[in-house]
């Protein structure tokens, strides 16, 4: 038994022969989902209540802040949940008011953000259609109301 050792090259050649065929029949993960065509949505309304805050129009920023909530719950809600992997990352909070915003250029940014979803109502699905018609209709809203 000298000069034997533990693996014979038998053994080294049938291991190193299967190693392919093994790794050929591990299924890949698949690929993560594509953006949601409602983040635009939640980023503009992120940035409107931020705007609003630093206007001073609460009411506007409120209303905005839950836009943007129950446009990501809807997308959290619609995005598949692949086994073993991590949830995404939430978004931030809140996003940092632009520098010399004006009321003027909230109501801008609200008649920017009403056509924006009024546009994406008539292309979503019909589970999401009132979600976005009704962001387009609060858009419309806030602009009369600090018009």
């Amino acid at each position: 038994m000298i000069g034997e050792s533990a693996f014979s090259r038998r053994g080294v050649l049938l291991a190193a022969a299967t190693v392919p065929f093994v790794a050929a029949c591990t299924p890949e993960p698949p690929p993560p989902p594509p953006p949601d065509v409602l983040e635009d949505l939640v980023g503009a309304a992120l940035s409107d209540a931020a705007l609003a805050t630093a206007v001073g129009a609460t009411e506007t920023a409120a209303a905005r802040t839950e836009h943007a909530d129950r446009l990501r719950a809807e997308i959290e809600r619609a995005t598949p949940r692949v086994p073993g992997s991590t949830p995404p990352p939430s978004p931030p909070p809140s996003v940092a008011p632009p520098a010399g915003g004006t009321r003027e250029t909230l109501v801008t940014s609200l008649q920017a953000a009403q056509k924006q979803a009024g546009d994406l109502a008539v292309t979503v699905g019909s589970h999401r259609v009132g979600l976005v018609a009704s962001v387009a209709a609060g858009c419309a809203s806030l602009v009369e109301a600090l018009s």
